[in-house]
């Protein structure tokens, strides 16, 4: 097991295609889990206008031979800060990413996305059907209703 960031410095990665997730062997193996990583202050750029969007992100997946190392996902997530995309793009990128290296048995991804121009838009994406058996919560993420 070769760790990039964990227990050393690491500067954030240039681009969100920079990043490197690492991966680490999945410390239940053959028990049936649920993580769930929560990213309540994610931010990435519009495409368009170069002002920055805002949304709480929530990853759900089970785990199969191995598991996503949380300092590398923070480092992955960050580096969309600077990068320009759509909501969509961005949380089914995260997501297909994830799913591709990883091999979860099941991921999902929810972005909860802040409204721009006045419509909030949340993108919702997953591998397939959620394995028999597996405890799926809600993410628990309100729909948005601005001001209260």
């Amino acid at each position: 097991m070769s760790l990039t960031h964990l227990g050393q410095p690491s500067a954030l990665p240039a681009s969100p295609e920079a990043a490197r997730l690492d991966y680490v062997p999945n410390p239940r193996p053959g028990a049936l889990y649920l993580v769930r990583f929560a990213a309540p202050e994610f931010t990435s750029l519009c495409p368009v206008t170069g002002q920055p969007d805002f949304a709480h992100l929530v990853i759900d997946y089970a785990p199969g031979e191995t598991i996503v190392e949380s300092k590398s996902l923070k480092l992955f997530l960050a580096a969309f800060r600077n990068h320009g995309a759509f909501h969509e793009d961005v949380t089914v990128g995260i997501g297909q990413r994830l799913a591709a290296e990883m091999k979860p048995l099941w991921l999902r991804i929810g972005g909860y996305w802040y409204p721009r121009g006045g419509i909030p838009i949340d993108v919702f994406w997953q591998t397939g059907d959620a394995p028999a058996g597996l405890w799926v919560p809600d993410q628990g993420v309100a729909s948005y209703r601005g001001r209260g």
